[in-house]
């Protein structure tokens, strides 16, 4: 049976990352993935999550009390470009998550742009250990959004194959912009 999108990132999440590793989610919005995450790394692995929402930091805190997995998590209300501002050791990361687009029932006028996600993409890239992935969730079917689709998709496709494999996975069938998911991992 074929996966969404979505359900493949969390996955191929749950298939390559361990207990005990450090994870980054970009753009955490209401928390679905930065609670996955803070489960999969267990007690003495380490989540960092991103986002600009106050309100989406606040949802994901709150989720993440009630499951008992805050101790995990370190949340930062600012752009995912910013994560070298943050002491991360280059190679040490097992896993980094972006879901492109606007906070769902959040206000749709606050987007992702191409700028930051492309500039987030390259600092995060030397952040990953070997055979760690970088799995971006492109929802592009708002104002901006497919701009960012093909500033992202470029992106990846620049990468040096003897560096990175990386893998477009998507439902072609399907109408009104369905999103995709590229996974790229680093060799």
């Amino acid at each position: 049976m074929l996966q969404s999108a979505l359900k493949f990132t969390h996955t191929l999440l749950s298939q390559s990352v361990k207990e005990g590793e450090k994870v980054i989610d970009a753009t955490v919005g209401n928390g679905n993935d930065t609670l996955l995450l803070a489960d999969i790394v267990g007690p003495e692995g380490k989540v960092i999550g991103f986002d600009i929402q106050r309100e989406a930091i606040s949802a994901t805190q709150k989720r993440l009390s009630e499951a008992h997995l805050d101790k995990r998590v370190q949340l930062l209300a600012t752009g995912h470009e910013q994560v070298d501002s943050y002491s991360i050791e280059d190679s040490s990361i097992a896993a980094v998550v972006y879901n492109l687009g606007y906070l769902p029932k959040g206000d749709k006028s606050i987007v992702t742009s191409p700028d930051t996600t492309i500039e987030s993409l390259q600092k995060v890239l030397p952040l990953l250990k070997t055979g760690g992935l970088v799995l971006i969730m492109v929802y592009y079917g708002h104002e901006g959004g497919a701009e960012e689709k093909e500033a992202v998709l470029s992106f990846a496709q620049s990468l040096p194959q003897k560096s990175y494999d990386v893998l477009q996975y998507a439902f072609i069938n399907q109408k009104n912009s369905p999103p995709f998911l590229l996974a790229i991992e680093k060799k």
